[in-house]
């Protein structure tokens, strides 16, 4: 037996993987166990999760696989400082002390971690490669081109490169400071959100804008080339030695300082939105084009930060040159740790890799499970009513009738989800066909900006009679944007005399509640194979409503981490005004809750958690 303990710590989104014989067994965000929103600290508790899902110890470890070389990160923080003394004083101050306490410390830190027990390898790929081995290494393919593109590792900030077998061999790539990822981050942080947390806001508020600055970020920001490489202007940046992301001159070039946080949104944030989502897509566009060119291969895999971004991965794979697209759930820094523990066992080990047709993240559930005994003891211990369902045939046709009635239902079912999205197993479901859903959704339950859509759940075998994509097309990680049929919208001149966010209230298509502004939707199908219980239900609500499609949003509040245990969902359950909660065949309605809560508790339940 062999054993690869993958590793992401100390810079955004903890995270741990465990392979064993090459099995992806388990992976987890440290943030969904210490309920602390991007958790940077080492994922201990992450870690003994793996572990203990494989009944594996310690001492039984045989590669312990960190995700990037943070003595060569280190060599880009000091020779940044340097370039830019004195100006990055402050912020060398501030990041100095916890690279001396942990991060120049790693061995230390995982031996520590590990209860001092381990005894076997560590190895240390660099945070590209494993982007890059997250992307290729699970994909369905037997060969694929490889573009990963993020904010930075140590130096890249994107490359491309080809994944052939069991080996993958990056060709080319981009360095910091010149970066896609930072680009996205700095308008994040004008336009008053907060960086590595509010970017996906800047991609669901870009439709209510135009991209009437496209051109100036391309004239002054930045010197984009053919091939999707680019240089840009530093002058307008603050990232390399201060504490912000953006400088004076970006703010006289653009007319104003950023906006306050919380303060109300303008259509010139949604302008600006909509130019950086513009530019970005562009460049994703270029860099598919020219990996195509390089290679001539039919799939594309892609990983990093930036693969997150939807709307860009749907028009790669619209408008692009590749056949298929394969996205790595979960795209971020957490993915690095099953990307790095990969790395080890293909590249180093240079074990074979079976192909088999279907992706081998399976599903990406590869989070914690709970049975019904223990969530039948969460249940008594807080003194909650339910009635339980013997089987799964009767708990989804009575939810399936729930969901009909326009009630909103949490959904806790079977292992938790790897990565940001959730995907059936820890998920708020609700009618799309409801034109007031999402505005309800976002505002009593989510507690979050109105304007924020909401995603489809699909179907997969109905996928292409409501959405312009191919027959059965799949998207299981919710990473692709596919419009509304043309055939399915409603109300289209009312929506496009609409202006900014007034556009929220035109109900546009038969499903109101999932279809954006531009009738755009980022869809997750639905299928037996990865998802059984969840394409019940689905399959329940359609034969009762004649509608394959429902919304499904993660199960959290603004700022809080996805639920991880039956406490959690009972909790958020409980602070919110969803009516139903299923916790495995148990269903608990609000209503008949003995212990609901006052104004005050549910106050002090959100103010713990930091808004992003």
């Amino acid at each position: 037996m062999s054993v690869i303990l993958g590793i992401s710590a100390f810079y955004h989104d903890s995270a741990a993987a465990l392979l064993v014989d090459g099995e992806i067994v388990a992976a987890a965000q440290e943030e969904r166990f210490s309920r602390k929103k991007h958790d940077h600290r080492f994922p201990q508790q992450a870690v003994d999760f793996c572990l203990k899902q494989a009944a594996i110890s310690p001492g039984q470890v045989d590669y312990v696989a960190f995700y990037d070389k943070p003595l060569t990160k280190f060599e880009r923080l000091i020779e940044t400082y340097l370039e830019f003394i004195p100006f990055g004083y402050r912020s060398f101050r501030q990041a100095l002390p916890l690279w001396l306490k942990q991060k120049l410390h790693l061995r230390r830190e995982i031996a520590r971690g590990l209860g001092g027990q381990f005894k076997g390898r560590m190895v240390f790929p660099e945070h590209h490669e494993s982007h890059a081995a997250s992307a290729f290494f699970p994909s369905p393919f037997e060969e694929a081109a490889i573009l990963t593109i993020d904010g930075v590792g140590e130096w890249a900030t994107s490359s491309l490169g080809v994944g052939r077998g069991n080996q993958i061999e990056l060709s080319h790539e981009m360095r910091f400071p010149h970066s896609l990822g930072l680009l996205y981050s700095a308008f994040t942080y004008y336009t008053g959100f907060k960086v590595n947390s509010g970017e996906y806001k800047i991609m669901g508020l870009a439709p209510y804008g135009k991209p009437k600055y496209k051109d100036l970020i391309l004239d002054e920001l930045m010197q984009l080339q053919d091939d999707g490489s680019f240089r840009m202007d530093m002058r307008y940046f603050n990232y390399c030695g201060g504490l912000t992301m953006t400088s004076g001159r970006f703010h006289e070039l653009f007319g104003a300082p950023p906006r306050q946080p919380e303060s109300s949104l303008t259509q010139r944030e949604m302008d600006l939105a909509a130019s950086v989502q513009a530019v970005t897509e562009e460049v994703m566009l270029r860099m598919a084009r020219h990996i195509h060119e390089l290679c001539g291969l039919r799939n594309l895999v892609m990983a990093g930060g930036v693969a997150l971004n939807c709307v860009g991965n749907g028009r790669v794979l619209r408008e692009g040159p590749f056949e298929n697209l394969w996205v790595q759930p979960a795209a971020g820094d957490a993915g690095g740790a099953l990307g790095a523990a990969q790395f080890v066992w293909h590249q180093l080990l240079k074990k074979p890799r079976k192909v088999s047709g279907g992706d081998l993240q399976h599903g990406s559930f590869l989070g914690p499970s709970f049975s019904e005994p223990e969530v039948a003891k969460v249940i008594a211990d807080a003194e909650a009513k339910a009635t339980c369902y013997q089987d799964d045939d009767s708990l989804c046709g009575a939810v399936a009738e729930l969901l009909a009635s326009e009630n909103v239902v949490g959904w806790f079912q079977g292992r938790m989800e790897f990565g940001p999205r959730a995907l059936g197993a820890r998920s708020i479901l609700g009618d799309a066909r409801s034109t007031n859903m999402q505005a309800a959704m976002n505002l009593k339950i989510k507690f979050r900006e109105s304007f924020r859509p909401f995603a489809p759940i699909v179907l997969r075998e109905h996928v292409s009679t409501y959405f312009e994509l191919r027959d059965e097309e799949d998207s299981p990680y919710m990473l692709l944007v596919a419009q509304v049929r043309e055939e399915m919208r409603e109300n289209q001149a009312e929506n496009e005399a609409a202006q900014g966010i007034d556009r929220l209230h035109v109900a546009r298509s038969c499903i109101p509640a999932v279809t954006h502004v531009d009738y755009s939707t980022r869809l997750q199908t639905i299928d037996t194979e990865r998802n059984p219980i969840t394409h019940k239900l689905l399959s329940r609500f359609y034969e009762r409503t004649g509608m394959p499609v429902l919304i499904n949003t993660s199960f959290n509040v603004r700022s809080e981490p996805i639920v991880c245990t039956p406490e959690d969902a009972y909790r958020c359950f409980m602070m919110t005004d969803m009516d139903v909660l299923v916790l495995g065949r148990h269903v608990l309605l609000k209503h008949e809750q003995p212990n609901q809560l006052t104004p005050e508790q549910r106050d002090a339940y959100l103010a713990q958690f930091e808004l992003d």
